[in-house]
């Protein structure tokens, strides 16, 4: 995986050094944790949910056409001047073999079954209890009984920094929907491709467990006059909807379309975020690492001023992103970074 600006270089495939055996323990990993899943759909009686599409099957053809638009983009580069449709066509073939192909879709599958089961997972953990009272009290020892979200409320205003900051909350899944596609198909190799993957799926699935270790909802519905002095933006509509789909589902859990997506702890938007920018990291690339780094900041700084997180929310999402970087490479037996 290479900068934007920079044609990548070196072997185009892994050849024999990335065997199968690879994506079988990637595979291995995923399926354990669509077990989990299915154990507890048994649990609590409702089977697996797609509501329209929105966790698999339109995630799957999204990530079909940004990966074909990355391919070609990737076979424009690596063809050179002038810019030729039959060079681009030979560059395409030459680097998209058979077995790299299907490898990266095998790769690609793990990835959104793990996704698919983690909202799954995630709406279930509705019939659990929430704890934000607990967590609220460990933010407030943390910040000598402040909240963390007034004091940022106090620092940066409640005005501009708060249409900002909501801008930026939301750029998230963007860049999610485009990095790990882009960390497939960019990879010069294709097992540092599955170290990525692997360590994506990796902070999906802790994220799930840190879910059910410490059921929440967040701070906007534990504190919500801390956040009484925020304009009103999509924000609090979504914030909103969700505490309604959660009413929904515990109202009615055999409705076709009863279907929760709220959890704080921990949070995975700085979880998630800062595994990408870990995946930039791995293939040295620089400046990418940086603008990711300045992203990460700034999510750390959205999620507690908006009130989806609470600040040791935060702390457990690097927490999580760490630990899935030491086990991704290692799931896939990856042991360093590319030269």
């Amino acid at each position: 995986m290479q900068e934007p600006t920079a044609p990548p270089t070196g072997p185009t495939t892994d050849g024999p050094d990335l065997p199968w055996a690879t994506a079988a323990r990637l595979w291995l990993v995923v399926l354990v944790f669509v077990g989990v899943g299915l154990v507890r759909s048994f649990q609590v009686g409702i089977p697996f949910r797609d509501p329209h599409g929105a966790f698999l099957l339109s995630r799957i053809a999204l990530t079909a056409a940004i990966s074909l638009g990355l391919v070609a983009l990737d076979g424009l580069v690596r063809a050179g001047r002038p810019v030729e449709v039959r060079r681009v066509l030979a560059a395409v073939r030459g680097r998209w073999t058979r077995r790299r192909t299907a490898l990266a879709v095998v790769a690609l599958l793990g990835y959104h079954l793990t996704y698919f089961t983690y909202h799954n997972l995630k709406s279930w953990n509705s019939f659990n209890r929430p704890r934000d009272r607990m967590l609220l009290e460990w933010d407030r020892w943390l910040f000598l009984g402040h909240s963390p979200a007034m004091l940022l409320h106090d620092l940066l205003g409640q005005h501009v920094a708060a249409w900002v900051l909501m801008v930026w909350y939301e750029t998230f899944p963007t860049i999610v929907v485009l990095a790990f596609p882009a960390a497939v198909v960019l990879a010069r190799r294709l097992r540092d491709a599955y170290a990525s993957i692997a360590a994506l799926v990796w902070v999906w699935i802790l994220g799930t467990a840190s879910y059910y270790a410490i059921p929440s909802l967040g701070p906007f519905h534990a504190a919500p006059q801390d956040f009484a002095g925020l304009p009103h933006m999509m924000i609090q509509d979504t914030q909103a909807r969700y505490l309604a789909d959660r009413a929904h589902l515990l109202a009615d859990p055999s409705a076709a379309g009863a279907f929760a997506q709220v959890a704080a702890f921990a949070s995975l938007h700085v979880g998630v975020t800062a595994v990408i920018l870990g995946i930039a990291w791995w293939h040295r690339m620089r400046r990418t690492t940086i603008a990711l780094a300045v992203f990460l900041a700034g999510t750390l700084v959205a999620t507690v001023y908006l009130g989806w997180h609470f600040a040791v929310d935060d702390l457990a999402g690097l927490a999580i992103a760490a630990a899935a970087w030491w086990l991704g490479p290692r799931t896939v037996g990856v042991r360093r970074r590319p030269s």
